[in-house]
């Protein structure tokens, strides 16, 4: 017998950007009442293709009370939210709207990491590290400074890679753990191949998020629900809702009255994420304050000290191997990146979808508190 979740995977499960982008298209357009529009990116994919951030829209354009679902903020992890909102999609979530909602769906902010499988954007940033105030002092990460030519060494192998190690592994000792995660993934604005680097400016895909937010008038609205979905911190294939430090505990209370209990917070210590600089949040609560909730739908994959490898062979690749990025080993790079942050498994995306299916269940209601 046929299980509907597991079918759902199936179906919505791209196994590229360029698939996940033809399958958002057309649940959009067979909806028939989604208002949809292109975002073109001054990014190729890797043969040269055109990207670019799609957008639908349902329900009234004047409506005062909009949800926002996000995808691919991290590129590879564009797999787990472009599924989310292809199944809200599938499952006629437009139609349970009332006169006064909206839902906006942004498929593939960063469009350029999700065709390559990076986290990054084509300018090599995190895009969650590059919504800081750039006419502002940029926040300093005096650790990673220390830490950047190990977390990111100039071989992959051999001494070289030995001493890095090394050097790590004293700094780990010497300050603890809980600081080493802070200075390695916090966010830092110095090192532009370095890892989680919040960049020089904005980005382009923040840009088109900006774009996004003015065209559709999202500023003057009177309450808005942002959902993130993000893969590689937490417990396998468990979905934390996790606030961030821009909201405060206001934001965090205001999560917690429409998510539950189980929503998270760095402040607190209750999060798998530590305190980061430039989150998307920072975004949402210098446009909107208090008018909005914004959560990061975070589902874990395999441990974080599995991925540091992955991580640090991409950006490898793209500081010091730029020649290798189309043989094998640039090819093998990617595909790791991939499998980290979309574990390709039936289990795995089932528990995906259930989660989601949850998530935006309790994201409606929260329109109507």
């Amino acid at each position: 017998m046929n299980d509907p979740i597991v079918d759902a995977a199936n179906e919505h499960f791209a196994s590229n950007y360029f698939e996940a982008r033809e399958k958002f298209r057309d649940y959009v357009a067979k909806s028939a009442v989604g208002q949809a529009a292109v975002y073109p990116s001054p990014a190729r994919g890797p043969r040269g293709e055109e990207l670019s951030t799609d957008v639908a829209w349902f329900g009234d354009r004047r409506a005062p009370k909009v949800g926002i679902l996000v995808s691919a903020t991290h590129g590879a992890e564009g797999y787990c939210g472009s599924a989310a909102q292809l199944d809200w999609l599938a499952g006629r979530g437009y139609e349970r709207l009332k006169s006064d909602e909206a839902m906006l769906l942004i498929h593939a902010l960063n469009p350029y990491g999700f065709a390559w499988d990076r986290r990054v954007t084509q300018e090599g940033c995190d895009l969650n590290r590059n919504f800081v105030d750039f006419t502002a002092s940029l926040p300093r990460n005096d650790a990673y400074d220390l830490l950047a030519d190990y977390l990111v060494p100039r071989e992959l192998d051999g001494p070289v890679l030995v001493a890095a190690e090394a050097a790590i592994e004293k700094f780990r000792k010497e300050q603890g753990e809980l600081a080493f995660r802070k200075a390695r993934s916090s966010g830092q604005y110095r090192h532009p191949t370095g890892m989680f680097f919040g960049g020089f400016g904005p980005t382009g895909a923040r840009q088109t998020l900006e774009r996004i937010v003015s065209d559709y008038g999202i500023e003057s609205r009177t309450f808005v629900l942002v959902i993130d979905y993000h893969t590689g911190l937490g417990p396998y294939g468990y979905g934390e809702l996790q606030c961030e430090q821009a909201s405060g505990m206001s934001g965090y209370q205001r999560a917690r009255d429409i998510f539950g209990l189980s929503v998270t917070s760095p402040d607190l210590g209750t999060s798998s994420a530590v305190v980061l600089n430039g989150t998307q949040d920072d975004y949402w609560q210098r446009l909107l304050g208090n008018r909005h909730v914004y959560v990061c739908l975070e589902f874990g994959t395999y441990p974080p000290e599995a991925g540091r490898p992955v991580m640090r062979a991409d950006h490898w690749l793209y500081a010091y191997g730029q020649t290798e990025i189309e043989t094998a080993l640039g090819y093998k790079i990617r595909e790791r990146v991939k499998q980290h942050f979309y574990p390709d498994r039936a289990d795995w995306k089932e528990m995906v979808l259930y989660r989601c299916r949850q998530v935006h269940r309790q994201m409606i209601e929260g329109l109507r508190m």
